[in-house]
């Protein structure tokens, strides 16, 4: 199941799966709490396997309101099960009350096949988030009809 929940509660996962065990107090992001921001998670039997971040932020080349995709992590025995996109659909769901356009991201290299099953497209050639890895901007248009 998808749903709600605090900034507070995606740190966990961010730090183990995206921060190699960064204390949590260095996973939180200057846009948690921004307003307009909102985090979700999906659980299996109560337990948080997906979180991800977002936040009203237009892309570079984009003059329509977009919001921005951050931290997306899923725990290792979860990958690759479905609940990535669960969550990806629920958030299109969420953004369908915004005015948002589009939905873009700094997908990681290694995501890349997955953010393409989900529809976004690249925008950008690689590049290299310095002590987080190699990266491609990433950007859905939502269908808001």
């Amino acid at each position: 199941m998808v749903k709600f929940i605090s900034a507070q509660e995606t740190l966990a996962l961010r730090s183990i799966q995206l921060r190699n065990g960064l204390p949590l107090a260095d996973c939180i992001f200057d846009t948690d709490e921004v307003d307009g921001a909102f985090h979700l998670g999906c659980f299996i039997d109560d337990e948080l396997v997906v979180v991800a971040s977002f936040f009203p932020h237009r892309f570079k080349i984009e003059t329509a309101p977009g919001y921005q995709l951050r931290g997306m992590a899923t725990a290792p025995a979860f990958a690759g099960k479905g609940y990535g996109r669960k969550l990806i659909d629920f958030a299109k769901t969420q953004l369908h009350a915004t005015d948002a356009q589009y939905l873009w991201c700094n997908a990681r290299t290694s995501a890349l096949e997955f953010y393409k099953k989900q529809g976004f497209e690249l925008a950008s050639a690689e590049f290299e988030i310095p002590g987080v890895g190699p990266h491609y901007q990433m950007i859905l248009k939502l269908n808001l009809s």
